[in-house]
């Protein structure tokens, strides 16, 4: 069975990484959407949070599965029996970043590799950190998001 990761914090997550969902699910038997926590961020929504939302926002999707995930990407990976993480790309930025983190996994476990999809022309310039930005200052953005998210978002900020 093949089977990939797309990992990432999800605070919040975006219509770009609802995309790369689909698309990853197109070409996997199993894709498991790892929400983590990223200790130097200040996030939206606590984890629990994230996870209920990330799993109502893909629960069409019969292949997708919703994890947490502690540690690194590349050993959860492999006890999920992973062969793939999946990474979204927007900008040459991202491809520096993203390469880094792909060599440094390659050294920990070699037999896992990084697939980049790039971000859809609509979701090129979305970024978690733009909105949370955006929320501070009133700007609605839930157009960005999925429902799910987007209404938690209504409810917590708009209304």
């Amino acid at each position: 069975m093949k089977t990939a990761v797309f990992p990432g914090s999800f605070d919040p997550m975006t219509n770009g990484h609802l995309d790369i969902v689909k698309r990853a699910s197109a070409l996997f038997d199993k894709v498991y959407v790892a929400v983590g926590v990223n200790s130097s961020k200040t996030p939206l929504f606590t984890v629990e949070e994230r996870l209920e939302l990330v799993k109502e926002s893909v629960k069409e999707i019969s292949n997708v599965e919703v994890c947490l995930i502690r540690g690194l990407v590349v050993t959860h990976a492999k006890e999920l029996g992973a062969k793939w993480i999946i990474k979204g790309l927007r900008d040459e930025e991202d491809f520096r970043y993203e390469s880094d983190l792909e060599r440094n996994n390659k050294f920990i476990e070699s037999n896992i590799e990084t697939i980049y999809f790039s971000a859809s022309r609509e979701n090129i310039s979305t970024r978690s950190s733009s909105i949370k930005e955006f929320i501070k200052y009133g700007v609605d953005v839930t157009g960005f998001l999925p429902e799910p998210f987007a209404r938690v978002i209504r409810e917590r900020f708009f209304s």
